[in-house]
């Protein structure tokens, strides 16, 4: 049986204390990269993070906000594990920065990996990102309480949910679509976001929870009709990206009978054992990102909820976070035993 992970008290005040020592604006900037910044992505290419890694790398480029080039590494083995672990081991190198999904949660609650995120050095919160539910666009199913009440009505295993993973993100909302409805889909796990909007337009799956940014582009194609968004409210963004709609026009999936509400991180972290200096110059990398018009137009495009967090704020958050996984993968039978 895969024992709970634990830290000491003091072992977690003291990450703490290292972040929050001193606002950013009041620590000097002594510390620049000295080689290239190598920025994890646990996951595969083509998926939200990877997008947003892949953003971040260009406009930082661009702007010349560093020094030293940002190089972009998708590590997504184990789910995700084999990212977490390389920045587990990377004790005190700066050089290294990882992009984080749920999967920062819910891979060592679902694999028993030796990880948990106190082992690595918070930074900051960039945004959360939504969750939608998405059907080919020729599907019959033109609301979710359409799709819904199809699901609810047709024999167990009948509808195919596509998702990136299991025992993940998308296979979590499947599972509280599920014991909403009272009845089973079948859940297929693809390796990325990205693969998981072709298997939609492509027709091989009944539907899918990808995230606004993995889809985007075949909702403007024609391909791929959004239901409703897992949020408590609509998404702000009101420019039209069809003829007919924006992401605003997308409703709730609660005001559509669906009772599911999930969104998740997308945060930076460095490894253990860095120095207070060294994490105030992401800080202030990341300030100067999101400052950028480029950054309001992919916010705009991917739909994200702008919710930006650093220091003492951002671990109580990951802390809640933490225990929120814990709790919907126990219901969900998802915990390594």
């Amino acid at each position: 049986m895969t024992r709970p992970f634990s830290r000491t008290a003091a072992a977690v005040s003291a990450i703490t204390a290292l972040i929050v020592a001193a606002p950013v604006a009041a620590i000097a900037q002594t510390w620049e990269p000295a080689k290239p910044i190598e920025f994890v992505v646990p996951a595969g290419t083509g998926g939200g993070a990877d997008q947003m890694a892949r953003f971040i790398q260009g406009v930082a480029a661009k702007h010349s906000l560093t020094k030293q080039p940002i190089v972009v590494v998708n590590k997504s083995g184990g789910a995700g594990a084999e990212g977490f672990l390389a920045m587990k081991s990377a004790t005190a190198d700066p050089h290294k920065i990882v992009i984080t999904l749920s999967n920062l949660f819910t891979t060592p609650l679902a694999t028993g990996v030796p990880f948990n995120w106190r082992d690595l050095t918070p930074v900051s919160m960039l945004a959360l990102d939504q969750f939608v539910l998405w059907v080919n666009e020729e599907s019959p199913h033109t609301t979710a309480k359409a799709y819904f009440e199809a699901m609810k009505a047709a024999p167990p295993s009948t509808f195919k949910m596509g998702g990136t993973g299991s025992k993940q993100e998308d296979q979590i909302i499947a599972v509280m679509m599920e014991k909403a409805a009272g009845k089973k889909m079948t859940y297929i796990p693809f390796k990325g976001g990205g693969d998981v909007a072709v298997q939609l337009v492509g027709k091989h799956i009944d539907a899918t929870v990808n995230n606004p940014i993995e889809a985007e582009s075949h909702w403007r194609a024609g391909k791929l009709r959004p239901l409703c968004v897992f949020d408590k409210e609509r998404m702000p963004y009101k420019a039209k990206l069809t003829d007919k709609a924006s992401w605003n026009d997308v409703p709730t999936c609660a005001s559509q009978g669906v009772p599911v509400e999930y969104t998740m991180l997308r945060g930076i972290f460095m490894a253990p054992g860095v120095k207070p200096e060294q994490i105030a110059y992401y800080n202030a990398l990341f300030d100067k990102i999101r400052a950028l018009p480029e950054w309001k137009e992919f916010m705009d495009k991917g739909a994200f909820k702008q919710s930006a967090m650093k220091g003492q704020e951002f671990v109580d958050w990951l802390g809640k976070n933490e225990q929120m996984h814990r709790v919907l993968m126990k219901e969900a039978g998802f915990i390594a035993m």
